[in-house]
């Protein structure tokens, strides 16, 4: 689980990082981040409806998002909020799939630091 420190929980921060951010979209999900005034990273998941219907299979999808980000956090640049959102082709995938579209993501958006 990730620590509450590590978590955008607030509209006022997802808004923030929508008008403000960078975005990367891929056939799966889409990634958008943007700089924060903090010595951490915060991570927020979007996983909506339209992508399924079923809750449980929308929080299968973020469970592995949140895993991903949880695994790689020292390799992920300090003071950056990223906001995932889940598009409606991540259902048919693979967990491993999903967590090299994620690592690609990461990458383009400069957010790995090696």
């Amino acid at each position: 689980m990730l620590k509450k420190e590590n978590r955008i929980s607030l509209k006022k921060n997802f808004d923030q990082v929508f008008k403000r951010g960078t975005s990367f979209y891929c056939k799966i999900l889409g990634i958008k981040v943007n700089n924060n005034e903090l010595e951490h990273s915060r991570l927020g998941v979007i996983v909506s409806t339209k992508v399924s219907k079923k809750a449980v299979k929308r929080n299968q999808i973020k469970r592995i998002i949140r895993d991903f980000f949880q695994n790689n956090l020292e390799n992920i640049e300090n003071g950056k909020d990223v906001v995932i959102i889940a598009l409606p082709a991540i259902l048919n995938k693979e967990k491993s799939e999903i967590e090299e579209a994620l690592f690609n993501a990461f990458k383009k958006t400069n957010l790995l630091n090696n």
